[in-house]
């Protein structure tokens, strides 16, 4: 097992010959790279605020406008962490449809005379069905807004779709991820998103992306030994649990375990009060439960309930808290967050989905594998571009 400590002090070659030179790099540098995302999107806020007003936002006819986030695997995933606090900013219909969907059942999501906006998040913006969706979407639907968000500026989303109805924002080329999994893409395109919910007053997010990029550089020394301590200690299973929008960051904490481990540990999630209806039986004493808990009082009291309930049926010794507030001497294996100011669910999926990504690092090593590029027999890749598009 390479420690959180060596693996600092290690050069770029030793790096690069455990497979780490990448993934470590973009997950430690989320913090930094939050704060140039959003300088980035500043720079940008005209074109993107009429933009945006033209689809419909900001016009005074919000409830007639629906609003897709389109995106596959953990690019969907932004849009579940997201789309509750659009909806509220908003004012309008927000819901989450991944691009795999839309594929083969596009016309199950538009109806005739309905005014949309598509917002398609994509690391490459080489995905197979993500650029598909567009060339389709353009083709039969061109009342339909779309605007692109990704992280490769010669990828074909950001280049080949241009238009008065089309609008692409491309982050800085540093959070490409070049590991295979996403890890800064993913927190900067949300970071990206949630001050989209602000885009009529940008500087009304500011202190909330200083808020979380203060608390995550704090964080992030602390998760990765607590991390790599629960990967000692060892287990073969790992539920992340989560309510609301921390419900997404707990899907894609566990699409991260299972990517970095190739499978070998099963990551499952689910909200606190769903584990119980079904779910629960999954857990036993190979399985280690990360709760991300509620900022919201009522909310965190259901979810203790549930945890303590694992604990009293003994079902798994195995348990780690992330929290925003103080609930010790109750869980043994604790992370709180330092937020200041505190800020709300909405807000809090980048800072909890570091826990799964550390967690995947270490259990990726613990496994003998290369986090870099974990899928030693090619089951998965960086970019899923082969698919064919009937």
């Amino acid at each position: 097992m390479t420690t959180f400590s060596k693996l600092l002090g290690l050069s770029t070659t030793e790096r690069e010959s455990l497979g780490v030179v990448h993934t470590l790099g973009e997950i430690l540098q989320q913090p930094q790279t939050w704060r140039r995302t959003y300088e980035r999107l500043l720079d940008s806020s005209q074109p993107i605020e009429e933009f945006l007003n033209g689809a419909g936002l900001g016009t005074g006819r919000h409830s007639s406008l629906h609003v897709l986030l389109v995106g596959a695997g953990t690019s969907d995933y932004i849009g579940k962490t997201v789309c509750a606090l659009l909806q509220k900013e908003w004012q309008c219909d927000v819901q989450v449809v991944p691009s795999t969907d839309l594929v083969t059942n596009m016309d199950d999501y538009v109806l005739p005379d309905h005014d949309y906006l598509w917002i398609s998040f994509s690391r490459s913006g080489e995905s197979s069905e993500g650029v598909a969706v567009l060339q389709e979407a353009l083709t039969r639907y061109p009342r339909i807004k779309h605007l692109i968000v990704t992280c490769n500026e010669n990828g074909t989303m950001a280049r080949s779709f241009l238009g008065s109805n089309v609008l692409s924002f491309v982050l800085n080329d540093e959070v490409n991820d070049r590991g295979l999994a996403m890890t800064s893409s993913f927190s900067n395109m949300v970071i990206v998103a949630q001050a989209l919910a602000h885009y009529r007053a940008l500087v009304s997010y500011r202190p909330i992306l200083e808020s979380l990029a203060t608390c995550a550089e704090l964080l992030l020394p602390r998760a990765m030994s607590i991390c790599e301590q629960m990967v000692d200690e060892g287990f073969s299973k790992i539920c992340f649990l989560g309510t609301g929008p921390l419900k997404g960051a707990a899907i894609e904490s566990a699409l991260k375990v299972l990517e970095l481990t190739s499978g070998r540990v099963i990551g499952l999630s689910e909200s606190f009060l769903g584990l119980r209806h079904g779910p629960l039986s999954v857990i036993d004493g190979q399985t280690l439960v990360v709760g991300f808990l509620s900022s919201d009082a009522r909310r965190r009291a259901f979810e203790i309930d549930l945890l303590t309930e694992i604990s009293d049926k003994e079902l798994t010794r195995k348990c780690m808290v992330v929290t925003p507030v103080d609930t010790r001497p109750q869980f043994t294996n604790t992370l709180q967050l330092e937020l200041s100011p505190p800020v709300s669910d909405f807000y809090l999926p980048p800072i909890f989905v570091l826990i799964g990504q550390c967690l995947g690092l270490f259990a990726s090593l613990r496994e003998g594998l290369r986090p870099d590029e974990p899928s030693p027999h090619g089951a998965i890749s960086r970019v899923v571009s082969h698919v064919k598009i009937y």
